[in-house]
């Protein structure tokens, strides 16, 4: 049914019968100061059932947050990669449990020779960032960056534990899936037509929104020499270019943008049995690879103890509802997606107030509980 709410400037979208709790959370957001702009999207059985939206996509408070706004996701950009890699494993193509250096050859430098797909999704490959210092604006360098990741040495045995690599997870994905399918990530996004955009033209750079940074930056725990270099050196991320620039880039742990209703579709295979627009997009056998547990334990960036699959976070920590079977992957400054297979559900939340939260941001949270206690 046609949804809006009058505690939310510009609110529109639908809700499906049995969940205004999730428009009444939504609104709550809003009243607690806690939005600018947001917009909250479910998938069940293939059916959009929410598709919400309101607040504002810039500064001024002038351009409604509509149908057509844009924002970036950062790292909940990382469930899309899982997805990429899947079909390919249903293709043919690639193997979680061969070693990465088989499609890509330079990779096997330095005792990087057994690292395998999996392990690398699921942040055991010891390439969390770069321990030598170089300009912040090379991460924009496709070439030069996967070429510095194929020649470097993994700074702790592979396959012993996970620790979170922020940036460099999609240059190795995006690299193997380019010498696989002959495409870059942003090609292979493109072919969902969807409102998912790695690297943006200027058209859709106009749409993406103002993002506020966050009011203090994300409690990290105590540093170690790996967090460091995954977020505190000057060259962790991309700087000293212009936004322009940054959005044209494919940066696809970090820089795809999206709308909710576009980031939920995109992972609904996971959860429908396969299939994508009522085709087979990935098999039985593909599914549950993506989804096995490949590593649990405490990370060596984040101060979190996680399970990963090969690309998305097991919820273990209740960072993705209610429901520990669940699967999910959070973007910096608040963003998420979730994958539930057992309840055959995909939900995502798109914003652009951005908090310090690093995964379970209450905003989110708030929302997915609404809709489960609505099932």
């Amino acid at each position: 049914m046609h949804w809006t709410d009058t505690r939310i400037p510009a609110s529109s979208g639908f809700l499906a019968d049995g969940f205004s709790s999730v428009g009444s959370g939504f609104a709550q957001n809003f009243e607690e100061g806690l939005e600018l702009g947001a917009s909250f999207a479910v998938m069940i059985d293939d059916e959009l059932v929410i598709d919400i939206r309101g607040g504002f996509s810039d500064k001024a408070k002038e351009t409604p947050w509509d149908e057509t706004t844009l924002a970036c996701i950062y790292s909940s950009g990382k469930a899309v990669l899982s997805l990429l890699i899947a079909r390919e494993v249903s293709s043919g193509r690639l193997d979680y449990d061969r070693p990465v250096a088989e499609y890509w050859p330079e990779f096997a430098a330095a005792g990087k020779d057994d690292i395998t797909i999996a392990q690398m999704l699921s942040h055991q490959a010891g390439l969390p960032g770069f321990p030598d210092e170089m300009p912040p604006e090379t991460w924009l360098d496709w070439e030069a960056i996967t070429q510095k990741l194929a020649a470097m040495a993994p700074l702790w045995a592979p396959g012993r534990a996970n620790g979170y690599h922020p940036q460099t997870v999609g240059f190795i994905a995006g690299e193997v899936l380019r010498r696989v399918t002959g495409k870059t990530v942003g090609q292979l996004v493109a072919e969902f037509d969807l409102q998912i955009f790695c690297g943006m033209g200027a058209d859709q750079a106009a749409r993406a929104a103002y993002m506020p940074k966050p009011p203090k930056a994300p409690d990290l725990g105590v540093l170690n020499e790996f967090t460091k270099l995954a977020f505190l050196k000057k060259w962790s991320a991309p700087a000293r270019v212009a936004r322009e620039d940054w959005m044209a880039a494919e940066l696809p742990a970090s820089n795809m943008h999206a709308d909710a209703r576009s980031l939920a579709a995109i992972v609904h295979p996971f959860v429908n049995g396969g299939k994508w627009d009522g085709d087979p997009y990935l098999d039985e056998a593909a599914i549950a690879a993506a989804l096995k547990e490949r590593i649990r334990g405490d990370d060596l960036v984040l101060p979190f103890h996680l399970s990963w699959s090969a690309g998305l976070m097991r919820n273990i920590n209740g960072h993705f509802g209610p429901n520990e079977n669940a699967f999910g992957h959070a973007g910096f400054g608040g963003s998420c997606v979730i994958a539930d297979p057992e309840h055959n559900l995909t939900a995502a939340y798109v914003m652009n107030k951005m908090s310090p939260y690093l995964v379970g941001d209450p905003r989110a949270v708030r929302l997915l509980d609404a809709v489960y206690q609505s099932l």
